[in-house]
């Protein structure tokens, strides 16, 4: 039987238990907007964001991306926007409240982990799970397969790196 994640911070001396989860409250595109464009374009709540600009209008969902802690029970959590085509995204509000527990949508991740620099949104699919559950992102093996996010929900990471994360992303501003 695996272990619970638990480890005590060279930060904090507290011990902190459990699987760490750590999210982000908009997608970047939203964050890097002024007060007065997030007025007039964005609409934000808990699940959904949309932007309409000049172009056309952005959409985007909260999901999970999950990775394994070797040894232990539960994932550690980033909680990310992906931003979908028009039809994925009214596909998923429409089947928001009776989902299709499987289906896929591709998306594109849009939040940079800053302990995982990557250029641009990185490709994903996005499973959808049980009612009032966060879909799931699977990230795209892509050209260069060096992208150690990528490498890290493929493989793993250790109990170290995991505590290591935790730790930054704790305390780290």
């Amino acid at each position: 039987m695996a272990a619970i994640f638990a480890f005590k911070c060279s930060c904090c001396d507290e011990i902190h238990e459990g699987s760490p989860s750590f999210g982000f409250k908009a997608p970047d595109q939203y964050t890097s907007l002024s007060e007065d464009q997030k007025s007039q374009m964005a609409v934000l709540s808990e699940d959904f964001c949309t932007i309409t600009h000049s172009e056309g209008t952005d959409r985007f969902i909260r999901a999970v991306l999950e990775i394994s802690i070797l040894g232990v029970e539960q994932p550690f959590l980033w909680g990310v926007w992906v931003s979908l085509s028009e039809k994925s995204f009214n596909r998923y509000k429409d089947t928001y409240n009776e989902p299709v527990i499987g289906e896929s949508l591709f998306g594109w991740v849009c939040n940079t982990i800053r302990f995982y620099p990557y250029a641009h949104p990185r490709p994903a699919d996005v499973v959808i799970q049980g009612a009032r559950s966060r879909p799931l992102v699977v990230l795209h093996r892509g050209e260069p397969e060096d992208d150690p996010l990528v490498i890290d929900q493929v493989q793993g990471i250790s109990v170290a790196k995991a505590q290591e994360l935790a730790e930054r992303a704790l305390h780290e501003a």
